[in-house]
């Protein structure tokens, strides 16, 4: 006979001495996994953990339980966050994951300041210049994949820890750089730092309640807005009077104020679910309920699990108690085991079920990273560019640095209006409709620049560039977490990301080596195509995730 019960209610014959309880609550039951065995009284229950349930041993547990199972009430993780609502405890996780994000975003804003800077000090050539910025994309690309194969096997916290301290490190080290090809070096590993900055989006979704996600991602994106004005405003003090290697060792500095914080972060219980950790995962919910002065809903947490229980030729004691393992227990959403990640988890990623939004939101990511970090450093690349072909002027003056910072820091204020825009369209008209919107007016924004246009028209359509494709960008890293279970969300928005920085990558080939031999037409061209066929990649997206739970 084999029974299915949804919500993990099983009944057992017998008792084992071999047998094991992560967990046992009060009254009349036990609670293993996040499924609660009852028994007619507490005595029961209490004679038989006495008798036959201790821990053993090994890697995992088994368990075995007598009576017949009082059929309990569940509750998801997703049902949990919906019951106690966005309070007090999100707003603390997104702080410092806000803060994560900010200093990603900094790191990546400096590259438009240092890059002229390090050209004129040790005469480098434009094509070595475009370097710079090339091998942090580069470091990303690696570090974006390998933080979301380690958070997704030891834990989001994990990962977040040591992405934090390599990049804190790495970026003061870049500061004392002897060398153009050390400095080269040093920012590559920066880049691969600063590639698990997605973690920390994972992250802070998997605490948000469906209803919320979209808001508070915009929310959430307010605080890379905050870093590259930040990153803007540091750039215009600290190099009018110290040096770019002051900048370098000052914009490390915010990644040391999150690390004595660390110890007050929770792992996101939807991957403590997602491990069989759902005990781990009570706890969790159980101190943001606290925090936020709430209550958890009526009965058991669980994930979706179904059980298969086959009573069929069990003749020994051992096998009447039937111990749960892979092979008889299923997940609705593939989850993986504790020792999964890696491979299994970019084969997961390339089945059937989930290839055309993996292929489509890679081509979405690449485009939307060579779009924005392009407009970045077109901000400083087109007036430079524009004086070098027309006047054959290289050097840079004090007045043209002083201008420089001012239509950075301009244009970094643009992406407030257009995470303002993307939070009153995400809900309304959707995810797609949204990313698709915004990239083909990125479009309409980017066009005249074929042709050299006066400094105030090109801080003004830069501007409105910024301003959409920051959007843009914003509702595509809150898609891409939805869109992937819980067993696979950060590996699967971590190579998303990595692939975003293939266009990283390739952007300041574009962006400063046509520029600077003079092909402004080809470089913004080439925008355009790239934005075109972004626009309609997100148009073939197959599902929408608005108001939809993250499995």
């Amino acid at each position: 006979m084999c029974e299915v019960v949804k919500g993990c209610l099983i009944s057992y014959e017998s008792l084992s001495p071999q047998i094991g309880t992560q967990r046992s609550s009060g009254g009349n039951k036990i609670l293993y996994r996040g499924s609660f065995f009852t028994f007619p009284s507490p005595e029961a229950r209490n004679e038989k953990i006495k008798k036959g349930f201790h821990k053993f041993s090994g890697n995992g547990y088994d368990f075995g339980i007598s009576a017949d199972t009082v059929n309990m009430e569940t509750y998801t993780t997703d049902e949990a966050l919906e019951h106690m609502g966005f309070g007090k405890f999100q707003v603390l996780v997104l702080v410092y994951a806000g803060m994560g994000w900010a200093v990603e975003a900094m790191e990546i804003m400096l590259l438009s300041f240092v890059g002229p800077l390090v050209r004129e000090e040790w005469n480098v050539s434009a094509e070595n210049e475009s370097l710079l910025s090339s091998v942090v994309f580069a470091g990303m690309l690696i570090g974006a994949s390998g933080w979301g194969f380690v958070s997704d096997k030891y834990g989001r916290r994990t990962g977040l820890l040591f992405s934090i301290m390599f990049t804190s490190g790495m970026g003061l080290l870049s500061a004392l750089s002897p060398n153009y090809p050390c400095l080269l070096a040093l920012r590559f590993l920066v880049g691969i730092g600063v590639g698990g900055g997605h973690v920390f989006t994972s992250w802070f979704l998997e605490f948000v309640p469906a209803q919320n996600r979209g808001t508070w991602m915009i929310v959430f994106s307010f605080f890379w807005t905050i870093g590259t004005v930040l990153e803007a405003s540091l750039a215009w003090v600290v190099i009018s009077v110290l040096s770019w290697r002051w900048l370098l060792a000052l914009t490390a500095l915010p990644c040391f104020v999150l690390i004595p914080f660390f110890g007050t972060t929770p792992e996101s219980p939807r991957y403590l679910c997602a491990q069989n950790r759902t005990s781990d995962a009570t706890l969790v919910l159980e101190r943001i309920a606290f925090t936020n002065q709430s209550t958890l809903p009526p009965g058991v947490l669980t994930y979706h699990q179904e059980i298969k229980v086959d009573h069929s030729g069990l003749t020994s004691e051992k096998e009447d108690l039937l111990p749960v393992s892979e092979k008889e227990c299923t997940f609705d959403n593939d989850v993986s085991s504790k020792n999964g990640g890696g491979i299994s988890s970019l084969l997961r990623l390339l089945s059937r079920k989930l290839l055309r939004s993996t292929l489509l939101l890679w081509f979405a990511f690449f485009a939307n990273s060579f779009a924005y970090y392009g407009i970045v450093l077109l901000t400083t690349q087109l007036s430079d560019a524009n004086r070098s072909c027309t006047s054959g002027q290289t050097n840079v003056g004090q007045q043209e640095n002083v201008n420089l910072y001012k239509d950075t820091f301009i244009t970094s204020l643009a992406e407030v209006p257009g995470l303002i825009l993307s939070a009153i369209i995400v809900d309304w008209f959707g995810r797609k409709a949204s990313m698709w919107f915004m990239l083909f007016m990125c479009c309409v924004f980017i066009g005249p620049l074929v042709l050299q246009q006066n400094e105030l028209l090109t801080t003004v359509l830069l501007f409105g560039a910024r301003a959409v494709v920051m959007g843009s960008f914003t509702v595509l890293s809150l898609y891409a977490p939805e869109v992937y279970p819980t067993s696979v969300r950060s590996t699967g928005a971590g190579i998303a990301t990595a692939i975003g920085r293939i266009g990283g990558v390739v952007c300041p080939l574009v962006a400063v080596g046509l520029l600077r031999s003079c092909h402004q037409m080809e470089a913004i061209l080439v925008f355009e195509l790239v934005l075109l066929f972004a626009g309609v990649a997100c148009f073939l997206f197959p599902i929408e995730t608005k108001g939809r739970g993250m499995d």
